[in-house]
């Protein structure tokens, strides 16, 4: 979505901007409080008072399984200090997931000879955020062969040795950062999924390894921009088989670590269950998420394969809760390709160009432009409840329900605004596109963009089956649970998100929400406009 002409950043550069924060801050990233230190009884980590905790329904002591992982302690220098030189150390994993016990290739290139890998599982871990799990011994390095550009999609990727398997018996289902440490001092993480073998009963947290890799210029492509900056010598498919840049986990650091590090609090302190996946394991599987609480879509989470979307609704329609911790999620739709590594390591997306995708003309539901677009429109908000619109916005959240149950223990009232909340990318709820219904609107922040009025929205929706579908409308959610990214916020603005958050992963952990808390539909007193959104459609690419 750059915006060419129009003298403004592109999207690209707004995400890398932030990834690149979270690279030069990493070290302010292992806790939000002194190492080992613990929450008072009833408060939530790093919380100040802002009123008394949320009620929550009684469950018997089978439905809550404590996890004494979250308790155990954690290792405070997990993060990265030292970057080094450009492709000093770098590299990338055969698998974006496992399940605990299978080896994971590692794929490695170095230019001192020796380098160790550490495995780091992340979550609260009395406020150290991460624990270190396993360690090898020194691994000889050396640089690998040059990347190669393929083809007409422009698609970087790499023809690298595997340098050692990663075992990970006994490892927790859970995020992962596998830090590579060069002996001249130079570090880079490898992001791993460790999924759990089953979802019945738990809290699913899903990391976006389809989006991460859309934004991931390593090699000079992506699929926004070519090595010039131009959105026409952008990569119409993107491989896994390459390093992520900068950090190697800038957007897992941005969007999606806070909401771990509090699920996992809440996982020790409540006992909800949690499990993870990533998009691509819910797309390869049907069942995956049969008998789940809930799915946790996190910061970020924009391309979607057709498959994912039909799962994750059929999941939602049988009573599994969901929430999107973010905003402009499930607006790509993508194809899944294998590799020379493995399967469904090639993303594929035409966006606007997909007159071009060879899927055009033969498998409308393969073609790959937005959902809301070309052969088999789909507008995402059926899904979401809200649609996306645009970016770049900076404007404070104005609560418009303050007497819902998301809401409780905040202190919010009516017109409360939390400064800076609403960016850089926003949804609404715009009844020109499908609105399930009943639909009840948190809040309507009032915004420019691009010279026209609208509003950013967060909304919470149920289901005649039994599911609450909640959706905070914008991509600065998670990185406002600490406050400890940018952008200016802080003040009350961490307490309230980290409540609502909180609020809604207990209510989500009991099973199917629209019975106990039911959307109370206030469409008609927003009276929410119709029309085209707002950033439609020059940033929309």
């Amino acid at each position: 979505m750059d915006q060419r002409g129009t003298g403004r950043p592109t999207r690209r550069a707004f995400i890398g901007l932030a990834a690149g924060t979270v690279a030069a801050g990493a070290a302010a990233l292992a806790g939000d409080g002194p190492p080992g230190s613990r929450p008072a009884a009833g408060s939530l980590p790093g919380a100040s008072a802002t009123g008394g905790r949320a009620s929550r329904p009684a469950v018997s002591p089978a439905a809550r399984r404590v996890t004494p992982e979250s308790e155990l302690p954690g290792d405070e220098h997990w993060a990265i200090s030292n970057l080094g030189a450009a492709r000093e150390i770098e590299g990338y994993a055969g698998a974006a997931s496992v399940l605990a016990g299978e080896p994971v290739p590692l794929f490695a290139s170095s230019r001192p000879k020796w380098f160790t890998v550490t495995a780091y599982r992340l979550g609260w871990y009395q406020g150290a955020g991460a624990r270190r799990v396993w360690r090898s011994a020194a691994l000889r390095g050396g640089a690998q062969k040059a990347f190669t550009v393929e083809g007409a999609t422009s698609t970087v990727t790499t023809n690298w040795d595997p340098v050692a398997d990663i075992p990970t018996d006994g490892w927790p289902a859970g995020a992962y950062l596998l830090r590579l440490d060069a002996d001249s001092g130079a570090q880079r993480y490898v992001p791993l999924t460790i999924r759990s073998p089953g979802t019945t009963g738990a809290v699913v947290l899903k990391s976006s390894v389809q989006t991460w890799q859309a934004y991931n210029t390593w090699g000079g492509y992506n699929l926004y921009t070519g090595p010039s900056g131009g959105y026409g010598q952008r990569s119409y498919a993107v491989s896994l088989d390459r390093p992520y840049a900068g950090n190697g986990a800038g957007m897992f650091l941005t969007y999606e670590r806070n909401a771990v590090r509090l699920a996992e609090y809440l996982a020790g302190r409540d006992g909800l269950r949690l499990a993870y996946v990533t998009g691509m394991d819910i797309a390869a599987d049907a069942s995956l998420l049969d008998g789940a609480s809930a799915l946790v879509s996190l910061g970020h989470d924009e391309y979607w394969t057709p498959a994912e979307r039909a799962h994750v609704t059929a999941a939602r329609d049988a009573g599994t809760n969901i929430a999107f911790l973010g905003a402009n999620a499930m607006f790509r739709r993508t194809r899944l390709r294998p590799t020379a590594v493995g399967g469904d390591r090639l993303v594929v997306c035409y966006k606007t160009s997909y007159l071009s995708d060879p899927a055009y003309g033969k498998d409308a539901a393969l073609a790959t432009a937005d959902f809301r677009s070309g052969p088999g429109a789909d507008p995402e908000s059926s899904l979401t409840g809200t649609i996306y619109e645009g970016y770049p916005v900076d404007v404070a959240y104005v609560v418009s329900s303050p007497s819902s149950w998301v809401f409780a223990g905040t202190g919010m009232r009516a017109g409360a605004r939390l400064p800076h909340l609403v960016g850089v990318e926003y949804d609404r709820v715009n009844p020109a596109y499908p609105v399930p219904r009943p639909i009840e609107v948190l809040s309507h922040s009032p915004l420019w963009l691009n010279g026209v009025a609208s509003f950013g929205d967060s909304a919470y929706y149920t289901r005649p089956g039994g599911a609450g579908v909640f959706n905070s409308g914008t991509m600065r959610w998670v990185e406002a649970i600490y406050g400890d990214q940018p952008h200016g916020i802080g003040g009350r603005t961490p307490d309230v998100v980290r409540r609502v958050t909180a609020n809604v992963l207990r209510a989500f952990a009991d099973g199917p929400a629209a019975a106990k808390y039911p959307a109370r539909d206030n469409l008609a007193v927003i009276r929410e406009g119709k029309g085209a959104p707002a950033g439609s459609p020059g940033n929309l690419q």
